[in-house]
């Protein structure tokens, strides 16, 4: 079945619904590198207005990857529930994004259609929206998730406290969770990419965090952000393990190159059900992802790098993840060119994220070889928080010493926290009041004569 569309005198055609998707989308230089990209402006607009007239049911009949080859796509399908599509079933891509931005698609209608919508209906209307249009709808939505806090509450926003050490050094990553917990960080995780994957040295490390958050009775949670098989060892170790991490990808291919497949994730996941550590709720799955990553794989079968990603949303969605985290500026140029592409990513991940039902994070970041800055970053960290993201990082300086990229440092969630108006998890400003490290206005005390005294007998030992 092809489509067609006319603009400015010329018609369009496109052979099938994986073009006009990927054709529609705005340019980026992933797509490019794939050669799924429209040839011109024209070709792009000509693409968005066939879009616009596809009815949503039609992406239930024609998928883009095949149902007998792909096991996301038997997910995306298996799992689909008709009767929460239901009242939207009768619109077009174009009907939709319009209904969307009504006053009738408010938080809880659009709670209770998550499960009748498919990553590639969100990834569709995605496509026609301006940034402000991927703003105004993604902040109506609250995901909310538990584990020994609450994430995800409407006016707050967490950050994971990422003390990443170039050789898993327990001192240094000691000092980087101090610096971060004075700063308000850390609500949404305390997590750590190793340096290597030994499960031995895993274990070590989950131990001396769990030792940090007893001792301080600090109301979060840890995460190894290692591979889930190797996760899956260190309960059988008996680590004490609180979330399960993986990388995952919206394709069984490009997930094949991780190393997983669904029936890995579902192993892990009653893994870490076995051991109980959650005391507030069992969401205890850690998902990261990022566009362009079925690509780097060659494993996106000509599905444009956007909707590949939003597909990767499905697959977390099963698993019930306290926290989803699209890593989205990180794989480099190749996929997200400039500080432009990687705002646009940005945005559209975390809405399309929120309208599957998914508690979204972003890593709001850039590779050194990019055309970006810290003043992208900077708006993509504000444009996030007004579109109610659920976390981001939190990292010394906003540079990772270990893996080498740009991200988000302590200060900036202080930032945006005040400018907007948003306050860490519940449970865990409680804890920031108790140690003294919040005035009961939400500002961060001054360090020195007033720092904590449980910190500062810390800090000694770590000096």
């Amino acid at each position: 079945m092809g489509y067609s569309h006319s603009v400015g005198g010329t018609t369009w055609r496109f052979d099938d619904l994986r073009e006009v998707m990927a054709k529609a989308s705005p340019a980026r230089s992933g797509d490019l590198l794939a050669g799924v990209a429209a040839g011109s402006d024209a070709e792009r607009v000509a693409a968005q207005m066939c879009l616009a007239e596809v009815p949503l049911k039609r992406f239930l009949g024609e998928v883009l990857i095949p149902y007998e080859s792909d096991e996301v796509t038997r997910l995306i399908i298996d799992s689909h529930d008709a009767t929460a599509f239901a009242p939207v079933s009768h619109l077009t891509v174009g009907d939709f994004r319009n209904w969307l931005l009504g006053e009738e698609a408010d938080g809880a209608t659009l709670a209770a259609l998550a499960p009748g919508l498919t990553p590639e209906m969100v990834a569709a209307v995605s496509k026609l929206m301006r940034v402000q249009d991927l703003i105004l709808v993604a902040q109506k939505p609250r995901v909310v998730t538990r584990f020994r806090n609450t994430i995800g509450l409407p006016g707050r926003m967490s950050t994971r406290l990422q003390p990443n050490h170039p050789t898993d050094d327990g001192a240094g990553i000691a000092a980087s969770i101090l610096d971060g917990l004075l700063y308000g960080n850390g609500d949404a995780v305390i997590g750590i990419n190793p340096a290597t994957d030994s499960t031995a040295g895993i274990c070590e490390l989950l131990k001396m965090l769990d030792a940090i958050i007893q001792r301080y009775e600090i109301p979060t949670q840890a995460c190894i952000l290692t591979h889930v098989t190797t996760s899956i060892e260190a309960i059988n170790r008996g680590a004490p393990l609180d979330l399960v991490f993986q990388s995952i990808a919206g394709t069984e291919a490009a997930n094949a190159s991780f190393g997983i497949n669904l029936a890995t994730l579902q192993e892990g996941y009653e893994a870490g059900l076995s051991v109980k550590r959650g005391t507030l709720g069992d969401n205890l799955m850690y998902f990261e992802t990022g566009q362009g990553s079925a690509l780097s794989a060659n494993a996106h079968h000509g599905v444009d790098q956007q909707t590949c990603e939003a597909r990767a949303y499905a697959v977390a969605r099963r698993y019930k993840p306290l926290l989803v985290n699209t890593v989205v500026g990180f794989i480099g140029p190749e996929y997200l060119y400039n500080g432009k592409q990687i705002i646009r990513a940005g945005l559209e991940d975390h809405f399309c994220g929120k309208l599957l039902g998914v508690p979204m994070g972003c890593d709001i970041c850039y590779t050194n070889h990019a055309e970006a800055d810290q003043d992208d970053m900077d708006m993509l960290l504000t444009l996030l928080g007004a579109a109610g993201i659920n976390f981001i990082m939190g990292i010394p300086g906003s540079d990772d010493v270990m893996l080498n990229y740009q991200t988000t440092s302590f200060h900036d969630a202080l930032y945006v926290r005040q400018v907007l108006g948003l306050r860490a998890a519940p449970e865990f400003e409680e804890w920031l009041a108790k140690m003294q490290i919040l005035r009961q206005d939400g500002n961060r005390l001054q360090l020195g004569s007033e720092l904590p005294e449980p910190f500062r007998q810390a800090l000694e030992q770590l000096t």
